[in-house]
């Protein structure tokens, strides 16, 4: 029987599966549902052991969580569908997209990065420093453990080669904020290394869907309209 994940459903159309940050739920992406499930099934995701979703048994990897997305689009009936991915959302689609690239029409991937290194150094500084001190004290506390699982999909993952990406030949867009806390020259790493990639600046921090909507809004509308 197939893991079970918390959803929400909105909008009729196309599929479009929405996919949060580390830490988060599916309640980042409120300001995007409202106006892409105008014309899309929106599919908001809350991934393992974040939101409603349950943590399970076993591993705690993005790739466990790109397995879980496969098997919840499988017991959907879910062939083909699109999927923006944030941050943590986004690496997951990426290596979906690695292991399943015919089943995902457009790409959207938003702060995503390819290894821990992809991350700016003060940020990667800082996220190793709590995850070592989280690893620490996780024996004696549930929220030091909850907190080392979290940070280590950080500190740890993933780990995307750039020539992997060449073989993906779906429409994809790549948007990061103008202060993202991912390096500019790793997001366009990224975009060069997608063959049919579009890559868009929204200003705004890592969090740029949230903090400026309205451009964020209008580039992914774009992209799915144009090729739609």
């Amino acid at each position: 029987m197939a893991f079970q994940l918390a959803y929400t459903d909105q909008g009729m159309g196309d599929p479009l599966i929405l996919l949060h940050g580390n830490g988060e739920d599916g309640g980042y992406f409120l300001a995007q549902t409202a106006i892409l499930s105008q014309t899309r099934r929106v599919l908001v995701v809350d991934t393992r052991g974040h939101g409603r979703s349950p943590r399970g048994d076993g591993p705690f990897t993005l790739e466990r969580f790109a397995e879980d997305l496969r098997d919840f689009l499988d017991c959907r009936g879910l062939r083909e569908v699109d999927i923006l991915g944030y941050s943590d959302g986004g690496n997951i689609a990426l290596l979906f997209a690695l292991r399943y690239p015919g089943r995902i029409r457009r790409l959207i991937v938003n702060g995503a990065n390819l290894n821990p290194f992809g991350m700016k150094m003060g940020t990667w500084l800082a996220t190793v420093l709590g995850y070592g001190c989280a690893c620490a004290a996780a024996p004696f506390s549930r929220r030091a453990a909850r907190r080392k699982e979290l940070l280590g999909l950080m500190a740890t993952e993933p780990h995307i080669r750039p020539e992997a990406l060449r073989k993906l030949t779906m429409p994809a867009l790549v948007i990061a904020g103008t202060q993202d806390l991912i390096r500019a020259g790793h997001t366009r790493l990224i975009a060069r290394s997608l063959p049919h990639a579009r890559l868009v600046w929204v200003e705004g921090g890592h969090a740029v869907a949230r903090e400026n909507p309205v451009p964020y809004n209008e580039a992914v509308w774009s992209f799915l309209s144009e090729n739609g």
